[in-house]
């Protein structure tokens, strides 16, 4: 007989020969570990922010809206960042190469950015006029947005969002009592804009608010019990739940939060809040530059801008000084359309113009098309001229050039050529189309990063093409281009000013006002939106000088080989990067041109 230990040698050795004729799996590159561990972190990323998934189509989350102001959410969203951060500096980054590697730094920058931001509060101020999610609820129950109203799930679906909206905005009272309590406020200047578009809202008929507008445009192809039930059932909820969630927080704005808002309007007023407008400054511009660099930079340049203006005047034979010019083209009524439509038709025809031309300069070209809509009126007063929303990735649903026409003498004619590139092509339905439809890029990059340099950036640069494209050739739109320019050199000292040098809201619209003809609505409405949203405007012309330099750059090493529509392929299709990631992969490409020769 056997002594045990042979038999266990014995044993031991048959397992071995037998696992030894079965093939072991190969062992994952650090690429496909890489391309896994995106994967996921993208599936995970769309459950915590379920509007993104609802906005690229993915319906799965239709009914959730994030209970994003609660300790609860935050201190989830915190152990969800540090987790992924931990995975991502699990793998060995030197053996990464491409775009692994650029997506293994960009994803790296951004949850070491979210994890930066968790220092300073700002769900203690959840509540601004410049957008936020009581205007947002409304644009999703109208039924001309993000949200599908197809089906009877679907308006199942926004009945439940609704709720989690409302509960949202009870949620906001609490963190704004809290802020009061730690000196975290708003400016009053800017919450007094925010009562009338919460007023807005406070109707007694449910049918006569913005959040009656799916019901209305219900399909005839749903069933009519279904149609009976959902009707019902949404006159319920505005009614009883709904707008008494906005009549709550408008009500404790106006009685509570008011009277307690500071007098001052800068972000370094608050507790920490010099460290906080850097923070804000580094994030939106992906640089090193110092705010105060920024000021001195936008002086220099207001001034440039000043000067080719000037000529402009002196080129149309206008007699009077530039301050005169100014007041002449925002008041005399030749430059303005009487309605609305007639605007929008303008715009209309402007995009079939623009886009005959586009060749000349681009061989990448966006899929999806976009439409040219107004503002929502409940909105309009403190909205942005114009804004762009992106098409949804299926196709299903166009991109959308918003133009505000709340004041039509804060629309010039002469702006239009400028304004239409910005928005719409080749600007940010370019970039943000292209970089959604490029296939073979993990899906955060995609959909998920967002660089106010790259993309407002890319949008501005995109105006200064404007006449190699045949367009400014009218001189009057050549000074809405100077216009626009002038807009985004004023917003480099202007947001400084507020927030790091001390401005007040009045110096800072009679710098502008001084500086340009825009209408002082629109002034004002520019004013307060870099007020509660610091450092985000100083993006487009930082951006703008990264990728005017690195053309620069380009045509200098390449000479005659340069090709404009091979340097703007490079720069659009690996969707938004940093501004320092961007010069990197141009550089490499001019390396790459050279050597071909």
């Amino acid at each position: 007989m056997r002594h045990p230990a042979s038999l266990a040698a014995a044993l031991a050795a048959s397992l071995l020969l037998a696992c030894s004729s079965v093939p072991l799996a190969p062992q994952r590159s650090e690429a496909e570990k890489l391309d896994v561990l995106l994967a996921d972190y993208w599936e995970e990323s769309l459950r915590l922010n379920p509007v993104q998934a609802t906005a690229m189509g993915d319906s799965r989350y239709n009914d959730r809206f994030p209970a994003s102001l609660t300790a609860g959410y935050r201190a989830e969203k915190h152990a969800y960042t540090e987790r992924w951060l931990t995975a991502l500096r699990a793998l060995d980054r030197a053996r990464l190469e491409g775009q692994h590697r650029l997506s293994y730094d960009i994803l790296v920058r951004e949850l070491e950015e979210e994890l930066a931001a968790e220092r300073f509060p700002s769900h203690l101020i959840p509540i601004q006029q410049f957008g936020g999610v009581p205007s947002f609820f409304a644009v999703l129950a109208s039924g001309k947005s993000l949200q599908p109203f197809k089906t009877v799930k679907d308006y199942e679906d926004f009945l439940k969002r609704g709720d989690a909206m409302a509960a949202w905005m009870d949620q906001a009272i609490l963190n704004m009592r809290e802020g009061v309590a730690k000196g975290v406020t708003q400016p009053k200047a800017v919450m007094q804009k925010v009562l009338p578009q919460l007023a807005a809202h406070l109707k007694e008929d449910p049918t006569q608010t913005v959040h009656w507008g799916a019901v209305a445009a219900m399909p005839a192809g749903l069933p009519g019990a279904e149609r009976t039930r959902l009707t019902s059932a949404y006159r319920e909820a505005i009614t009883t739940r709904w707008v008494p969630a906005y009549r709550r927080l408008h009500d404790f704005i106006r009685d509570e939060y008011l009277p307690k808002c500071r007098e001052t309007v800068g972000r370094s007023a608050l507790p920490d809040g010099a460290a906080w407008y850097a923070f804000n400054v580094a994030s939106s511009t992906t640089t090193t530059l110092t705010p105060e660099a920024i000021h001195d930079l936008g002086l220099a340049e207001v001034k440039r801008i000043r000067d080719a203006m000037n000529a402009v005047r002196e080129q149309v034979g206008f007699k009077g000084d530039l301050q005169t010019f100014f007041r002449h083209l925002e008041s005399d009524d030749r430059y303005y359309f009487a309605k609305e439509e007639e605007l929008l038709e303008g715009y209309r025809a402007m995009q079939k113009r623009i886009s005959a031309l586009l060749p000349k300069l681009f061989d990448v070209f966006p899929k999806a098309d976009y439409e040219v809509r107004p503002v929502e009126a409940f909105r309009a007063q403190s909205s942005a001229g114009a804004m762009y929303q992106s098409p949804s990735p299926d196709g299903s649903r166009p991109g959308i050039f918003y133009v505000n026409t709340f004041n039509l003498k804060a629309q010039p004619r002469f702006i239009m050529e400028t304004l239409s590139i910005h928005e719409a092509s080749p600007g940010h339905h370019f970039q943000g189309t292209i970089a959604q439809e490029v296939q073979g890029l993990p899906a955060f990059r995609r959909f998920g990063t967002s660089y106010v340099a790259y993309s407002e950036g890319w949008a501005l640069y995109a105006e200064s093409l404007g006449k190699e494209l045949g367009l400014f050739s009218d001189p009057y739109q050549w000074y809405g281009r100077l216009s626009d320019e002038q807009l985004r050199a004023m917003r480099l000292v202007v947001d400084t000013g507020l927030h790091a040098k001390g401005w007040t809201r009045e110096q800072a619209i009679a710098f502008m006002r001084e500086n340009s003809s825009m209408a002082e609505s629109d002034v004002v409405a520019e004013v307060e939106r870099y007020i509660v949203i610091p450092g985000q405007a100083l993006g487009y012309k930082i951006g703008e000088f990264q990728i005017r330099a690195l053309r620069r750059e380009a045509e200098a090493a390449l000479g005659e080989r340069f090709d404009i529509r091979a340097f703007h392929r490079q720069v659009l299709v690996d969707g938004p990067l940093p501004m320092d990631v961007l010069a990197t992969k141009i550089r490499e490409w001019i390396r790459s041109e050279k050597s071909r020769s």
